[in-house]
């Protein structure tokens, strides 16, 4: 059985990642791309389905140990992890490094105390789990093959088969290093290079040190904004700069139910929150990269602006059910593609507009097609902005004219107003003037609930939305304002937890809500930040400061977060560790670090 969310490590080579559990078990890995078919997908089945442990040897009828300590080697992405065992105690440092050829995926063992028995099994399942490879030597060399794939296992140590799986079997004392490699390859190609484990570890760190380094933050919130940074940049495809919104699919939002969803693609919204985020932190070319990439896959179409596409610029991502695989925790289905792809979400022409104006305004060199790209956006809009939509929760159910699209709609001509009047780009100002202040007495009229003094999700409803809590930080009515800070009030009042977090709107158990699915969710985190931002920009800010510090407290002992925090269970779900959980971390220690609301 799988690990609880939080009892995973990330480790990755910014193509692709893994998700390593504290008893030493790899239970995810796709590779060579982020959404390629899994090898290891234990994550989302049994043991079956593939999975990768390494750790001290144990009874076959017990638990594997868990380790005693584990911690990334410094601002790194290398993995360390000790157990200390009735005959001394050992160490296993995992890693991914830059790729360079073919990716890989190496584990060292180390003794540190006494002499451990050590096992490494090794079930290498192809396609999710479904296929069987073909494992057999080759000069040498363990390789496993099946149709287009071919994964080779190098070690020093003795292995041999046994139930399908290759097992090593072997004992560590002081000064003992042991390592343990696989490598992708397309299966028609030669075997990929020998792995060189020592001078790859050393190469990797250096990669993080000297990444982490050009960090601008130094405030006192700088070991979760780092790390926070170097999950955004583990979760960024480097040949084309798009990133994934979290590399695993169908971890549930809730346990045992069915909102669960493949998240390995390229979400526009939170790639361009990701990109202000590093923009604001000092790491101008991943935003470069990025804008490079929103060019290629917007093209020439961004009328058919789609709401999320591959992480090279893919346009199809036809959802899929695996029906092989019973899901995390009997959470099923397990699903593959997304078919919200292409779904009407007025509010990401706001969110990439105010990306590209936040590049503009941090000096990031001019380009003239980006320029080109949103001034195409808003004439979109001119003709689109009164239609309902999926909105930002990519709803299954009916079309609405939700407020927070309204409000990012504003946001996109807003900002392209400015880009106009700066002199880089020409258009219609007058008309975009009259446009923007029709969209925003719009909003004014149709979206807010006088008697109560709050915002509503959408036109006519009585429900509120998380969603809400950005008008003041997009700038579309003033933190003062009366009707901003009895929104953020009302959404304390009927969409908090016991323990204070946030919901992003009311669900209804087993019924369907406004989302068209049964089940509810837990607490959204990225929600929860943006109510930490609000309080600090309504002057609340020792209130701000302890929701936040609340907040830090959820993050596993690496630091890392999945998609929602479940107040019942009191643990992590959701895809994992999840982009838009850690981009408002990094903007909530900004916005507090800037206030001086911190404390001990």
């Amino acid at each position: 059985m799988a690990g609880r969310i939080e009892d995973y490590a990330l480790i990755g080579d910014m193509q692709t990642a893994a998700l390593v559990c504290r008893d030493g078990t790899v239970d995810w890995l796709c590779l060579p791309r982020f959404d390629s078919h899994a090898i290891f997908a234990g994550l989302l089945g049994t043991e079956e389905h593939g999975f990768w442990r390494l750790g001290p040897a144990h009874a076959a009828d017990a638990q594997p140990p868990t380790a005693a300590r584990r911690s990334y080697r410094g601002d790194s992405l290398i993995l360390e992890s000790e157990w200390d065992t009735p005959r001394g105690t050992v160490r296993v440092t995992d890693f991914m490094p830059p790729r360079d050829g073919a990716p890989q995926l190496i584990r060292i063992v180390e003794g540190v105390t006494g002499r451990v028995p050590m096992r490494s099994a090794l079930r290498m399942r192809f396609s999710y789990g479904r296929v069987v490879p073909w494992v057999h030597k080759h000069e040498g060399r363990t390789v496993a093959v099946a149709g287009p794939d071919s994964v080779w296992f190098d070690t020093e140590a003795e292995t041999y088969g046994k139930s399908l799986t290759t097992y090593s079997d072997f004992t560590v004392a002081p000064g003992d290093r042991i390592a343990f490699t696989i490598s992708w390859e397309p299966s028609h190609k030669r075997p990929p290079a020998l792995p060189e484990p020592e001078q790859s570890l050393e190469a990797t760190e250096s990669f993080w040190r000297e990444w982490v380094e050009q960090c601008t933050y130094h405030g006192p919130y700088r070991e979760a904004v780092v790390r926070s940074l170097i999950t955004l940049k583990a979760l960024t495809y480097a040949p084309t700069g798009g990133i994934v919104a979290a590399p695993t699919t169908s971890l549930p939002e809730d346990i045992g139910g069915v909102r669960n969803w493949d998240y390995r693609y390229t979400w526009l919204r939170d790639a361009a929150i990701t990109l202000s985020s590093l923009l604001r932190t000092g790491y101008r070319e991943e935003a470069r990269a990025w804008r490079e990439w929103l060019l290629r896959a917007v093209a020439g179409d961004p009328e058919n602006l789609q709401i999320m596409y591959g992480i090279a610029g893919e346009r199809e991502l036809g959802e899929a059910e695996l029906d092989w695989l019973p899901g995390y925790e009997d959470s099923a289905p397990v699903r593959v593609g997304n078919g919200a792809a292409h779904q009407l979400q007025l509010d990401v022409y706001g969110e990439v507009t105010e990306a590209l104006h936040l590049a503009h305004m941090t000096g990031l060199a001019r380009n003239d097609y980006a320029s080109l790209l949103q001034l195409k956006l808003i004439r979109y809009l001119e003709d689109h902005w009164q239609e309902p939509d999926e909105g930002i929760w990519e709803v299954r159910g009916p079309r609405r004219h939700f407020v927070h699209s309204k409000v990012m709609a504003w946001v996109a001509v807003d900002r392209t107003i400015k880009l106009i009047e700066s002199g880089d780009a020409d258009g219609p100002l007058e008309r975009w003037r009259e446009l923007r202040d029709d969209i925003h007495r719009d909003v004014c009229e149709k979206g807010y609930d006088k008697e109560r003094n709050t915002f509503t999700q959408s036109y006519g409803s009585q429900e509120l939305d998380a969603s809400l809590l950005l008008i003041p930080q997009m700038g579309f009515l003033p933190p003062d304002d009366k009707r901003v800070i009895g929104t953020i009030e009302a959404i304390q009042r009927e969409l908090s937890t016991s323990d204070g977090f946030i919901l992003r709107y009311p669900t209804e158990g087993q019924s369907e809500g406004v989302d068209g699915l049964p089940g509810d969710e837990g607490a959204f985190l990225a929600c929860s930040f943006w109510m930490a931002d609000d309080l600090a920009m309504i002057g609340r800010v020792d209130e701000a400061r302890k929701l936040f510090e609340k907040l830090l407290a959820l993050r596993n002992d690496l630091g890392l977060l999945a998609e929602e925090w479940d107040p019942r269970l009191q643990r992590q779900v959701g895809n994992f560790p999840q982009a838009f959980s850690h981009v408002p971390l990094i903007d909530t220690a900004l916005r507090l670090t800037a206030s001086g609301a911190y404390g001990g």
